[in-house]
């Protein structure tokens, strides 16, 4: 008689899931396309006396994570509650992993992380967040991008305030993770022109609040990644031997260049 042997399967754990697929993950049940962003969170209009936007304090402060959040936090934002409020709900843990803040870090520490970043955030009046006793989600309700705490509502709709638009691809393709913050900064500064334009090293503290230092450093890493256009281009300078001076635009480059300039997608849940 021949003997039977039991053979008994073993699930195996998968591996961890990193902060790249969550965030992949969030924008896919988003479902959109690019997300927006009003224009005066990089640069107030020339009516303005001072043409800083809320982006120079993250750019001043050093503070990556907490920009990369903000910019997380909008993009999840494509739709409104019961409530009517661009309130997005995760496990402070998630969060975690869409801020990065989970790494080389125990659950406890990055679930702090995440919240203290949070409070950044809100501190800026950009968002409010919450806990509920005895849960570990925290409630992310965004504001409008100029730090005045009103109510967020969808730019392009019925306000007409003028945006630009952040493909999903910065993220989807882990670009976001490739980009230093100077990069950032010019990625932003950039998107938000309409097409070429120059940037100037010398006025970029009085436009946009950063150093120059900080914006040859961000062409620099924008470059390197692919993510830019460069062209050439001269002005006439006639106290010059040449008579002229060359100086450099810059557009972003295809991928972040949205194919249509639609109005941002989102719908009343």
């Amino acid at each position: 008689m021949t003997k039977q042997t039991r053979q008994t399967s073993f699930s195996k754990r998968p591996a961890p899931v990193t902060g790249g697929q969550t965030r992949s993950a969030l924008l896919t049940r988003a479902k959109r396309a690019a997300v927006p962003l009003r224009k005066v969170f990089v640069q107030l209009p020339q009516s303005a006396e001072t043409r800083p936007g809320l982006l120079a304090p993250f750019i001043t402060a050093g503070d990556l994570r907490g920009l990369r959040a903000y910019l997380m936090v909008v993009a999840a934002s494509s739709a409104t509650n019961e409530q009517g409020t661009w309130t997005t709900e995760l496990d402070s843990l998630v969060w975690a992993r869409l801020f990065d803040a989970h790494k080389d870090a125990e659950h406890a520490a990055a679930r702090t992380a995440a919240w203290r970043t949070l409070t950044r955030l809100q501190d800026k009046g950009l968002i409010e967040c919450s806990r509920t006793k005895g849960s570990r989600n925290i409630a992310v309700t965004l504001l409008r991008e100029d730090g005045s705490k009103q109510p967020y509502t969808r730019p392009g709709a019925a306000d007409k305030d003028a945006y630009l638009q952040l493909p999903i691809g910065f993220w989807t393709k882990g670009y976001d993770e490739k980009v230093n913050l100077p990069g950032l900064a010019m990625l932003l500064a950039i998107c938000n022109e309409r097409s070429w334009a120059a940037f100037p090293a010398e006025w970029m503290p009085t436009w946009y609040g950063w150093s120059a230092d900080t914006t040859l450093r961000g062409l620099k890493n924008l470059r390197e990644h692919g993510l830019i256009e460069q062209r050439e281009r001269f002005k006439k300078a006639a106290l010059t031997a040449p008579g002229s001076t060359l100086f450099y635009e810059y557009r972003p480059a295809r991928l972040l260049r949205p194919a249509v300039q639609a109005r941002p997608v989102g719908a009343t849940a």
